[in-house]
């Protein structure tokens, strides 16, 4: 039976984590879908709190984003933010973390588990960003060939966001063992 101390603890970490990712958010180099260090902060809450107390994190981080706290890139805030062109990255951050949590359920929570897990949210995060965008821009804007859309929200990304995971990794070693 779970401990009123240990929800507590649970409340604050998930509280800080969210706190993180938002401070990731507002890393930005602008571009047309900026370049934050928020996937950066969400591979390593997921990975540092695991796949439940990190998908929570993530929850709450866009859920305070959706109340007017500009915790969203370069400082943004708002439910249009949430459901704007780059909304269903954001979005899909809920999936990444229940995938890692899926998989950390099944094989463990070991290093191989996490990597590959991240690739494969990494893999969700594309996809549904960028279905999501392509959706909303060929609706306010007109058709855009799905190479443009790859150009401007995957291509440029991809380095990076490898990078990020392999940071994520880096760091959460370094943390893992204060938290619990």
């Amino acid at each position: 039976m779970e401990t009123t101390s240990h929800r507590v603890k649970d409340m604050i970490y998930i509280s800080f984590f969210a706190i993180i990712i938002g401070i990731c958010a507002w890393i930005s180099i602008p571009a047309v879908i900026p370049f934050t260090l928020q996937t950066f902060g969400v591979f390593l809450t997921i990975s540092v709190l695991g796949g439940k107390r990190g998908t929570l994190a993530i929850i709450v981080y866009l859920l305070l984003g959706m109340i007017g706290i500009p915790v969203y890139a370069t400082g943004l805030a708002g439910i249009g933010i949430l459901f704007g062109k780059t909304g269903g990255y954001m979005i899909s951050w809920i999936f990444i973390g229940l995938i890692m949590w899926a998989m950390e359920r099944i094989f463990g929570k070991k290093t191989w588990v996490q990597i590959v897990s991240m690739f494969f949210g990494l893999l969700l995060c594309y996809t549904f960003g960028t279905l999501w965008y392509y959706y909303l821009y060929a609706s306010e804007l007109g058709q855009v060939g799905i190479r443009t859309i790859l150009g401007w929200c995957v291509i440029p990304f991809i380095i990076p966001d490898l990078i990020k995971i392999a940071l994520a990794i880096f760091v959460q070693k370094r943390l893992v063992r204060f938290i619990d």
